[in-house]
């Protein structure tokens, strides 16, 4: 990294590390721990889920809670499981190639593909190491995220972040090899060896004039997405859509979704989008980014998304939900760091075809 690039780094709030973005708010995450007498006193705010959504949820459990025909047909694999049987399961299963894989627990887009083949998949199947799901492709245009809470025992929820999300793309001019490109690019700039794991056998190839060039499948923006804020779309409409998901099994009260859909407006009516994710306690307030927020106006909003959280987790224990010992959640989050450090060397060592 150039000095410029440390220049623009530090003198850009958004390109900090999260861990130094949150150091301001950590006295407010230790006042919630003492009026809730709980370290992991967000459990109860999404009480169907692993450690409250925060962390290392799984997405089998989070399928089986948002209505049918709402999420991509998904098909869930053990690691251990027979090339026979896969291809028997996969027969079976209705799916049609490309697909989308990924970790049943995922973590920042880490080992998720888009295969092509059967050929892919068994490489793909012999490499990893963690029960995973295979899933239809979506193909609408458009990917959304949209952050939603509610109170237990209120009908309405609100909708408190609307965005899109791009995936990293490159344009060719003709003359740039691949690599400048990434050095250009805003998003990846800074992960300029990340780009060169994947995209080795391109790296130094000249891209041609007007062509785009996908770097990633995802648009998580630690892997270079980019956020529009969709701030003017939020609307009741959307609301009652929302509202309409997530009490289905009036379960899940706090978090992000990542939503594909064809259209704004098809998605307001209810129809033509598929939801990718439900994000719980652990869900980044991503629509700090894209509206040119201060850092204080970010902080500010974060810290009343947290204490939305707080007083949903608290409803919840009054209504007898409890709160995660202080050693279960320790021994958890012990589990997930080993989990993170694992699924990044997968990810290093993944050889595409």
């Amino acid at each position: 990294m150039n000095w410029k690039q440390r220049l623009y780094r530090l003198t850009h709030w958004e390109e900090w590390h999260y861990h130094v973005k949150y150091i301001p708010l950590l006295p407010v995450w230790l006042w919630y721990i003492l009026r809730a007498r709980s370290v992991w006193f967000f459990t109860p705010a999404n009480p169907t889920l692993t450690f409250g959504g925060m962390d290392g949820e799984t997405k089998e459990e989070m399928y089986t809670q948002l209505p049918p025909g709402t999420y991509p047909h998904s098909v869930f694999i053990d690691p251990d499981m027979p090339e026979d049987t896969l291809k028997k399961l996969w027969t079976a299963s209705g799916l049609e190639f490309p697909v989308a894989v990924k970790p049943d627990v995922g973590m920042g887009g880490m080992m998720f593909r888009k295969l092509n083949s059967m050929e892919s998949l068994l490489r793909y199947h012999a490499y990893i190491d963690r029960r995973y799901v295979i899933q239809e492709m979506i193909h609408y245009p458009m990917e959304v995220a949209v952050f939603y809470y509610r109170m237990p025992n209120q009908d309405k929820g609100t909708v408190s972040g609307f965005i899109s999300k791009e995936k990293p793309v490159v344009i060719g001019d003709g003359q740039s090899t691949l690599k400048q490109l990434v050095q250009q690019h805003k998003g990846v700039r800074f992960m300029e060896a990340e780009m060169y794991v994947k995209h080795r056998d391109k790296w130094t190839t000249i891209i041609p004039n007007g062509e785009a060039y996908t770097l990633l499948e995802v648009s998580n923006r630690t892997q270079g997405g980019k956020m529009i804020s969709l701030a003017h779309e939020m609307d009741d409409r959307l609301v009652a859509v929302m509202d309409s998901i997530s009490k289905y099994r009036n379960t899940f009260l706090y978090g992000r979704y990542d939503i594909k859909c064809n259209s704004i407006e098809a998605f307001k009516s209810g129809k033509e989008f598929s939801i990718l994710e439900f994000n719980g306690c652990g869900s980044g307030v991503q629509h700090v980014y894209g509206n040119k927020y201060s850092l204080f106006q970010a902080c500010r909003m974060i810290v009343h998304h947290w204490n939305m959280m707080f007083k949903i987790a608290r409803y919840n224990h009054s209504k007898g939900i409890p709160y995660w010992s202080f050693m279960k959640g320790l021994k958890f989050l012990q589990h997930s760091k080993r989990e993170l450090k694992h699924l990044k060397m997968l990810e290093a060592g993944f050889q595409e075809a």
